[in-house]
């Protein structure tokens, strides 16, 4: 067995299809659909049912999958064991990260690190869809309350999430002061199939605004660049609002809720490898507590502003 034939292995039965495989372990579906050939020949099985939509894993295949993670987990814990021994920063990083964060944040931080440690290689795959690590990653930064389950989890910073609105709008409809009133005005949501709501948290309890909007999109940078426009109220992280908030183009509303606050968290399957832990270490002290992006913002030296 090659350890190419097993990693497309467990790569499709992850994903459920070679298609997808495919995608995420950056080669062709031919050669997937060639490595996974040439294991069931070595096997002599058949692994996977294969149709044109989705691959389903036969009863050699289901006794095979656990043992090929161990494998495929063995095989990365013994090369990391030999770069600990000659203590190297060194190899292939893979991480998944959100798209508009990964834009705005975490890619210049990533690109000094790669500067600092020539010898890193890094995958990065900066999508919104990715919400578990399969067998394609080493790692993925989440922007979630919830941790993923059997996954180890490491926090890095926080989000904040305020409401903004440009001075042109609050000029022209008045300045909300209240969660009630906030109805009474026009709002800019993020289209993710749920309620046009706002929950907000109050002292001990949530409260919930509904407000009509006015434009629902499906990119936080269009949200941010229609809020500059003055088309109506964002409810924003401030890693997205920081720059026009600090330009004067938004303001950060009070209305007597806190903030919204999210970890920001790396998720990983194993104890971090070397390379992981010194990324995990640099993405920390690059972030800062509060983050960069809070200075300035009233949040205080603890990253709790006078809301919370």
């Amino acid at each position: 067995m090659k350890l190419d034939g097993i990693l497309a292995f467990v790569t499709v039965a992850d994903c459920g299809s070679i298609n997808e495989a495919a995608r995420q372990l950056r080669l062709s579906k031919s050669t997937v659909s060639e490595r996974l050939t040439e294991l069931e020949h070595a096997l002599d099985a058949k692994l996977l049912s294969r149709n044109s939509r989705h691959n389903v894993l036969t009863d050699d295949g289901i006794v095979l999958l656990e043992r090929a993670r161990r494998i495929l987990a063995e095989t990365i814990e013994a090369k990391e064991d030999l770069a600990r021994r000659r203590g190297e920063i060194a190899g292939p990083l893979r991480i998944a990260v959100p798209r508009a964060f990964g834009d705005l944040h975490l890619g210049p931080i990533l690109y000094d690190f790669m500067d600092r440690y020539p010898d890193i290689t890094v995958t990065a795959d900066f999508d919104d869809r990715i919400t578990d690590l399969g067998s394609t990653f080493d790692a993925i930064v989440r922007i979630a309350p919830a941790p993923l389950p059997k996954l180890a989890t490491e926090q890095l910073t926080v989000s904040r999430r305020t409401l903004v609105a440009a001075p042109s709008y609050l000029d022209r409809y008045g300045r909300p002061e209240t969660v009630e009133e906030l109805e009474h005005h026009k709002a800019i949501h993020y289209m993710d199939r749920g309620p046009d709501d706002w929950t907000f948290r109050a002292e001990i309890e949530r409260v919930v605004a509904r407000v009509a909007p006015r434009l629902r999109v499906t990119s936080c940078f269009a949200m941010r660049d229609a809020a500059v426009a003055g088309l109506g109220i964002a409810w924003l992280p401030t890693f997205h609002s920081y720059q026009p908030i600090r330009a004067g183009t938004l303001e950060m509303l009070e209305i007597g809720v806190a903030p919204d606050v999210t970890p920001i968290t790396m998720a990983y399957q194993h104890g971090p490898a070397t390379r992981l832990r010194a990324f995990i270490d640099h993405l920390k002290l690059a972030f800062g507590d509060p983050p960069y992006w809070d200075e300035g913002l009233g949040f205080g030296e603890s990253g709790k502003g006078a809301q919370e």
